[in-house]
Order: C-alpha cells, then structure tokens, then sequence
C-alpha cells in the first residue's frame, strides 16, 4: 500500500530506528565525442562547441532547487559521471566545482570522482582536474586491445589508455579507478586475461571489471556482434577472480575490486543505501528526509530541454511505499560481497527487521545467505545466484 508523503508519522516510525544517511552528489554531463555501440547511458554526441557556461549555469540551479534534500548534512563524496564529463573544461568544472561548495559543505575527506576518456585532448587537463580539488579518476579503457575498442566503437587506442595513466600520476592523481570490459566480440580468455594484467601492472588503486551486456536502445541490441560462449565466459570470470586477487585486489562489489582501503566512498554509500542528489540531464537521485520518508528522483533527460529555462530540471519523483522497502534496500545491499550490519536495514529504511523475516528464513535454508548472525550478506552461493538470492524477498513481499 502507498502511504502519503503528508501522513509521515504512519510510513516509518522513527522509533524502528531510522537515520539520515549520508549524503553524496552525483552530477551528470551527457555528452561525449561518440555514442558507443553498447552504451544505455543518457549520452549525447558533442557538437563541436559545447555550451559549457550555458549548462554550469543550469546545473547549479538545478542543485539549488535541491540543496532541500540536505538536511544539514554535508556531502561525502561527488560524482561527475556522462557521458564523457572530461570534455569539459577545467574552467567550467572549477566554476561548477566552487558552485556546489556554496550551496552544500563539503565533508573534509570528501573523495571527488572525475570520469575521464584516454584520449590526448582530455590527458592534457588532468593537472588542472587535480590542482581544483578533484581527488580521483575513473578512467574508462574498456580493453587494451586496438582491434576490441575499434568493435566495440572506442575512440581512444590502447597505446593512449596506458599514456594516460602514466599522466594521471604525474598530475598527482594517486587514487584511480580504470573501467574494464571482458566477454568482448570474438574476446578469448587468454586476450581477456591479458587485458586484466595489463590493467593489473599498471597498479591503479581500483579496478570495475565487467562483462559486455547488450542493453535495450542501443546498436549492439538491435545489431548485436559476435560474444563469446557461456562456458567462456564463466571461464574468464573465474580466472580473472582469481588473478585479482593474487594482486591484492578485493572484490567488495559484484564488479568492484579494490586495492587495502581504496573501495569508492561514492559506490559503497549507493550500495549501502545512502542518500545521494542527482543534478544534470537525466540524472537521478535518492533522497531521505528526517522523518523517513524516501523518494526517487529523476531529472529531464534531453540537453536541449534541460537547458531551456521553460522546461523544469526535475522530470519526476516518486515517493518510495513501505511495502517496496526491504527489497529496495536488499537489492543495493546484497550487491556488496560482504553485505552490510544487519542494523543497517533500520536505520536507512526506519522498519523493523521483522519485514526481512521470511525471506531472510527462505535463503538461509538455501544457502544464499551468509551464516553471520550480525550481517546482511549474500553467501559465496548467493553471490554467483543473486537474482534468485532477491527473488526471494521480492516473493515474500508480494
């Protein structure tokens, strides 16, 4: 049953223990030098000049419409996510940069994450990214492979990938992720191997390493190339587990893998539930208020009509029920390999942990879930079957 956002006193008593979480940003720039074969993101081909002064100035009136959802709270971390955020500017990402520090404080060890192509025209700004205050990269490589990034419609070659860390280092960046890709057209264990140690020897403090999906509303789904068997692919997956982490790289996510204490300050706070705001075109977001209520976000997608001063940045919100809740919250939560204390799920949700009860029964007679009586945790089973992990709960809330 939906509860009203005006009778808050009957959607989550605080007395079950909820809490404001904390408090991330995620910003949005969608536009980058090519749209990829295989990506659903809301992105956009550049023109060749983009209106940087038009959308800092949007942006930031979008955040002010939003700085509401902070309660006080200062942010832990940002996001510049695209898109290709990199082709912007350091003058106009300073400028954004300054804005959102006036509207919202920033917590003293906030990690700001900058998402960054390989090529040369944006290795170039990397120095002036650090020296403003953003404090990590996440570089998108994909493969290492010229032949992999020509399929997979990459405008970067590998041999500017590996150029472009060394330039992150010497523009002082010393906490990087770098985005691999495996199970890429006609990708073989051994080559996708290779890619991984490659990626391995240039020691980046992060790694997300993922399999090519083909996603609806993209070339790859309705043209889709060539991927490698099921058997192959699982054979990459466990080989490449393996690899890293023989190199000290911990899988603390489905797709994450971090060097001792480098996990994403940005990442754990979305997986563990947190609160973030999300501004810029088709950028979404959740937030809480102090009396628990939680609400979903998403803002308008198109550049052009967000730019438009007649069209408003906010597309639309929904207020999530009590009833969606603990599947809300598990869907998130079990994605970390070791889950999260089980007291979590009252204080970002302010219900009971009687509402996961028969579920949390079901998968334990299954086996999917971690024996730990002080965690919410998919087992090493529930890890390798996580949608039927979630299918349970989402039948015991039904």
């Amino acid at each position: 049953m939906s509860l009203i956002a005006s009778d808050l006193s009957t959607q989550r008593p605080l007395e079950n223990g909820f809490q404001l979480p904390p408090l991330a940003l995620y910003v949005h720039i969608p536009w980058c030098i090519r749209k990829c074969p295989y990506c659903d993101f809301n992105s956009h081909a550049a023109t060749p000049e983009l209106p940087e002064a038009e959308y800092v100035t949007a942006v930031l009136a979008d955040l002010d419409a939003d700085v509401v959802h902070a309660h006080g709270r200062p942010l832990t971390s940002i996001f510049f996510g695209g898109g290709t955020p990199s082709l912007f500017s350091a003058q106009a990402l300073q400028a954004l940069l300054a804005g959102i520090e006036q509207r919202i404080a920033f917590s003293p060890d906030i990690e700001i994450t900058l998402e960054a192509n390989p090529g040369t025209f944006e290795q170039e700004k990397f120095a002036a990214y650090r020296a403003m205050g953003i404090n990590r990269l996440s570089i998108g490589i994909q493969s290492f492979a010229d032949t992999k990034l020509e399929a997979l419609g990459r405008v970067h070659s590998g041999t500017e990938a590996i150029a472009a860390i060394a330039m992150a280092r010497k523009a002082g960046f010393d906490n990087f992720n770098l985005d691999l890709m495996h199970g890429l057209p006609d990708q073989s264990p051994a080559e996708a191997l290779v890619d991984l140690q490659t990626a391995i020897d240039l020691a980046p403090t992060h790694l997300s390493w993922y399999q090519l999906t083909m996603e609806p509303n993209t070339v790859f789904w309705s043209k889709p190339p060539l991927l490698p068997e099921d058997d192959v692919l699982w054979d990459i997956q466990e080989a490449g587990q393996a690899l890293l982490a023989q190199h000290g790289y911990k899988q603390y996510e489905v797709s994450a893998y971090a060097r001792a204490d480098q996990v994403a300050l940005h990442n754990v706070n979305y997986w563990s539930f947190g609160d973030f705001i999300g501004i810029g075109a088709g950028a979404h977001g959740k937030v809480s208020d102090p009396s628990g209520r939680i609400q979903r976000t998403w803002k308008t997608r198109q550049p052009a009509d967000y730019l438009n001063p007649d069209t408003p940045f906010l597309a639309g919100s929904n207020t999530l029920p009590a009833a969606d809740l603990p599947f809300e919250f598990l869907m998130n939560a079990l994605r970390l390999t070791d889950g999260v204390a089980l007291g979590l799920f009252s204080q970002r949700t302010g219900l009971p942990l009687s509402a996961l009860q028969t579920g949390l029964e079901q998968a334990q007679q299954r086996g999917l879930l971690s024996a730990d009586p002080q965690r919410l945790a998919a087992s090493a089973q529930g890890q390798l079957f996580l949608n039927d992990l979630l299918q349970i709960f989402l039948e015991a809330d039904s």
